[in-house]
């Protein structure tokens, strides 16, 4: 790592990929170094859209390449455990896209070969470094609202997807509860922490997919939570905390929000705004931040995504999978 800048690899070249590297692109002290897909073809034309020096048509080239300080991992979901570990034993760091794996046993390992190696490692979970998003837990956690009693979120794309779809293929960990699903579990997790108990309904495709998903959490505190996650119907994609003295709206985008409302009994309604100096709504440029500034800092996690928080939500996952009969190819 440089003194001016950290150095980046790409793994993959998606749309998640290109989004993020233009965040990079965009930040003064990034640099993306090489990219990687699984031809060389791909990689090289990635490369050129973002002025990317080297380009590799095969991961384990990248992982390989000790001029990295950190890779991000952009795969599909089922290719994350085999893309990260390859990158961790080789002494890379790594960001790895979410959902983290296909389920928490992949979790464990990577966080295990993470601790091992001393290396850093982090899911990509940029809700949780977002500006607004990091002010509603700070208000939550001083008592604004009082004790926590219910969170309600959604997230919804209103399709179609056909059968081929990596969306709708279970090999590639499709349906609604990995891809959309992570974001509202994860925000009650932001605020709850691990629930004691889960229910949870689905509506399942011909190939065995989560077409949409509902699940009600319940803590020791009496607190709950409805969350709503969908691959046929756009939802409004808000979220709701409510507690004994007042309530939390965030109307739409609950996971980048542009703005929230702060409802406080006997008192007019307060409203949050993302500040223009914090970039656009949709920007990753905060996650990226984050993590350049834990490597400088030489620390192996981010308090902001810490790996506990992530294998916490990987087993929710499981367990909301273990009830609507949800299971990827892989685990047999």
């Amino acid at each position: 790592m440089t003194e001016e800048n950290v150095r980046w690899g790409v793994l993959a070249t998606g749309g998640i990929a290109a989004a993020f590297t233009a965040a990079l692109v965009d930040l003064p002290d990034a640099e993306v170094v090489a990219v990687a897909s699984r031809t060389e073809s791909s990689a090289k034309a990635f490369a050129e859209r973002f002025g990317i020096e080297r380009a590799y048509g095969d991961w384990d080239a990248l992982a390989r390449d000790a001029d990295l300080d950190v890779v991000y991992v952009a795969t599909p979901h089922s290719a994350h455990r085999a893309a990260a570990g390859l990158c961790l034993e080789a002494g890379r760091n790594v960001l790895v896209e979410k959902a983290f794996t296909l389920n928490s046993r992949e979790a464990t390992e990577l966080v295990e070969l993470a601790r091992a190696r001393g290396g850093f490692l982090m899911e990509a979970m940029w809700m949780y470094c977002n500006p607004l998003v990091r002010r509603l837990k700070a208000l939550v956690d001083d008592g604004a609202i009082g004790e926590v009693r219910t969170v309600q979120a959604d997230f919804g794309l209103a399709g179609p997807f056909p059968p081929a779809h990596r969306l709708r293929d279970p090999a590639q960990g499709g349906g609604a509860l990995l891809d959309l699903g992570v974001y509202p579990v994860s925000f009650a997790h932001l605020l709850l922490g691990e629930p004691s108990d889960i229910k949870a309904s689905a509506v399942l495709s011909p190939e065995g997919a989560d077409l949409q998903t509902a699940a009600l959490f319940s803590w020791d505190s009496g607190a709950l939570a409805a969350l709503h996650c969908s691959i046929v119907g756009g939802t409004g994609t808000s979220a709701s905390v409510t507690g004994a003295l007042g309530r939390i709206d965030i109307p739409d985008g609950f996971f980048h929000p542009e703005r929230f409302v702060l409802h406080r009994d006997g008192r007019d309604p307060e409203e949050f705004v993302l500040d223009p100096a914090d970039g656009p709504r949709n920007t990753l440029r905060h996650e990226a931040s984050e993590v350049m500034r834990a490597l400088r800092a030489g620390e192996s996690e981010s308090p902001l995504v810490p790996l506990e928080g992530t294998l916490a939500v990987m087993r929710t996952l499981d367990a909301v999978r273990e009830r609507i009969g949800v299971r990827y190819p892989q685990e047999g």
